[in-house]
């Protein structure tokens, strides 16, 4: 089917009008993004303390927000909401980077941006305690919403491309999106070693989410082939050395004042890693996300723009 046709099974679904939920074929090309580099993925980098102008720099390079977001678009601005952890904690993406890329998706002339995550803490101590939900909310736009996962948007979904698995569950809201932007937070990570933009996919996904733990690598790569987002944005302006994802210790954590987006998740992924000085291909997802072709991690054949 094509995106309208799907949009259209969702909403039937949704309103209750079928007795059992469809299972939905997404493909590639329906959440693909709509920003192709020509020749090589670009990556833009940016590094200072004011986190508003270092979204507005990356930003910029790779064109401006009006570049992924057109005037009554629907915008889901992902974040890692996933702890009841502090700012200074580094378990969460900073909220003064979501709220920056929210007004600048305002900016642009988002009809409605959407910020939401399904925590592994209790949802009420991570929204509040990240400082997103208050971030977002100061913005004082009625087109702005942090609401909480609602358990009864899951559809389940037909991974076409899926290798470790071919069906799973899918927020609704991530799936209609007219532009998808990642956010996720650099950290080190016990199972997968580091988490950073593909793993962010696990806040959209239902279902019994420990079972993505066995093949973690290929399965988050399977995820992602479904949620394809326009910008991947990754928040280094903490990063969590050891004793993530949670963390909790000040001394785990390092300040960089880094913000890094591109087009590309792989890419993206693959320039966060060597943060930690680890090789770019050193994370199993970013390269089944580089077998499936989801994007590029030889970082020779990507365009890094320090701004």
């Amino acid at each position: 089917m094509d995106r309208r046709e799907f949009l259209k099974q969702v909403a039937v679904w949704s309103a209750g009008l079928t007795v059992a939920g469809p299972l939905f074929k997404v493909t590639q090309s329906m959440y693909a993004a709509e920003v192709t580099p020509a020749v090589m993925p670009t990556l833009a980098l940016a590094t200072g303390t004011d986190y508003e102008k270092l979204v507005a720099k990356v930003l910029g390079a790779l064109g401006g927000m009006n570049k992924f977001v057109k005037a009554g678009a629907k915008v889901v601005v992902k974040p890692n909401i996933g702890w009841d952890r502090n700012p200074a904690q580094g378990a969460n993406t900073h909220p003064q980077v979501v709220k920056a890329l929210v007004k600048q998706a305002l900016n642009a002339g988002a009809s409605k941006v959407m910020v939401f995550d399904r925590p592994c803490n209790d949802s009420r101590r991570c929204y509040a305690n990240s400082g997103i939900a208050e971030a977002v909310e100061s913005i004082g736009d009625r087109r702005v919403v942090c609401e909480f996962i609602d358990d009864r948007k899951f559809v389940p979904v037909k991974i076409e491309k899926g290798v470790s698995i071919t069906e799973w569950q899918f927020y609704k809201d991530a799936l209609d999106a007219d532009c998808y932007i990642n956010v996720p937070v650099a950290k080190h990570h016990g199972l997968s070693q580091l988490t950073l933009g593909m793993k962010n996919v696990m806040g959209v996904i239902g279902g019994k989410r420990g079972e993505m733990h066995q093949s973690i690598g290929q399965r988050l790569a399977d995820l992602n082939t479904v949620i394809r987002p326009k910008l991947t944005v990754i928040d280094a302006t903490r990063i969590l050395l050891r004793h993530g994802p949670q963390g909790g210790n000040l001394d785990d954590v390092k300040i960089l004042d880094t913000l890094m987006a591109s087009t590309d998740p792989v890419a993206a992924d693959a320039y966060a890693t060597t943060l930690f000085d680890l090789k770019p291909d050193a994370i199993e997802s970013t390269r089944a996300a580089y077998r499936a072709g989801l994007g590029e991690m030889d970082l020779s054949k990507v365009r890094v723009l320090k701004v």
